[in-house]
């Protein structure tokens, strides 16, 4: 043997030793897969990110991440059990172990990060906090909302950013408050409030559900930033990885051109490492985190990859009809960027 191939198999024993060690199911891992389905927390009824369609079967953004983490890591994305949490009790749900990823547009902060004994995975939306107002009213901007009253939901980012919002603009508003959205929705279309807010791309697919939406106006302003990301349990490494990777895996499928349509065509025939990597044609990538190589290959073909995730909820495609905005790829503009899948 060559010094050269000396070198290059000292400098590969590593990384296959790290390989092989992260081959064994983790706890959270072998829960999931002794239980035969993936413990998954939504919300209790969110348009475009979890809420059942007219057969009860639930759909969104954020169901559809669940569905994802369950095809790759059991094969199969029917095989998840709908944990469906308020507010209030999303936190302790994860922290007790009665589900094992959180989807619940859930805003990731420094405090929530730190203190709450879990782990945020991977952004998956970038939103920031917006009014909904009804069109009689003639408002046009959030400033025009000086003693107004503002409907929002408890246990939410909301009560502080408006707080906060109101001391730096000088403006007075008497809250409403309510335990979950169907309340606070409710409340604000039979006009116990002039205004109901929360994060701009739920009030628009909350205006798109009305029954004549042009009769709500979402106001242009954003008075916080809102990144949304799927959180797990702190204290396994691998079950963070699992979930944060797939989130990551379905963004780049997007960048490299991989559809659920032609995820086994680009397997079969793409001359590009990136692909042949990501679908498991080629390397360890399911490997290293205790999964089978094709992992990603069958959370793509389960909901598509992150753009037709989008655009199927939230995009041209839904009745919200949401600009990709800063959740396009990083090549058109955007921030959404994974990480070298390799």
């Amino acid at each position: 043997m060559s010094i050269r191939s000396m070198l290059a198999a000292a400098l590969l024993l590593p990384s296959l030793a790290l390989a092989q060690q992260a081959a064994s199911p983790g706890p959270t891992l072998q829960a999931v897969r002794s239980r035969g389905a993936l413990s998954c927390g939504i919300s209790t009824g969110d348009p475009a990110w979890s809420q059942p369609d007219s057969r009860g079967t639930w759909q969104g953004m954020d169901t559809d991440l669940c569905r994802a983490v369950a095809a790759a890591t059991l094969g199969s994305a029917e095989k998840v059990v709908w944990q469906h949490l308020t507010g209030q009790n999303r936190f302790p749900a994860l922290a007790s172990g009665q589900v094992e990823m959180l989807t619940r547009t859930t805003t990731w902060t420094l405090t929530r990060d730190s203190m709450l004994g879990l782990n945020f995975t991977a952004p998956n939306f970038y939103d920031g906090q917006g009014f909904l107002v009804h069109a009689e009213a003639g408002i046009t901007s959030s400033r025009q909302l000086d003693g107004a009253t503002i409907c929002f939901v408890s246990a939410s980012t909301h009560e502080l950013n408006l707080q906060d919002w109101s001391r730096s603009q000088n403006i007075r508003f008497t809250p409403v408050i309510f335990a979950d959205k169907d309340e606070a929705r409710r409340a604000y279309e039979s006009n116990r409030c002039d205004s109901y807010t929360g994060d701009a791309s739920q009030l628009a697919a909350v205006r798109a559900a009305f029954p004549e939406p042009a009769k709500h106006v979402l106001l242009p302003e954003r008075i916080s930033k809102e990144p949304y990301a799927p959180s797990v349990r702190q204290g396994d490494d691998q079950w963070f990885d699992i979930v944060r990777y797939t989130i990551y895996g379905l963004v780049e499928a997007e960048e490299l051109g991989i559809t659920r349509a032609n995820a086994d065509k680009m397997l079969a025939e793409s001359p590009s490492p990136a692909v042949q990597r990501l679908l498991g044609k080629t390397g360890d990538l399911g490997f290293t985190l205790g999964l089978e190589r094709a992992w990603m290959l069958n959370a793509i073909k389960a909901v598509g990859n992150y753009g037709e995730i989008y655009e199927r909820h939230l995009g041209k495609d839904s009745p919200v009809g949401l600009p990709r905005g800063l959740n396009d790829l990083w090549t058109r503009g955007g921030l959404m960027m994974a990480p070298p899948m390799r």
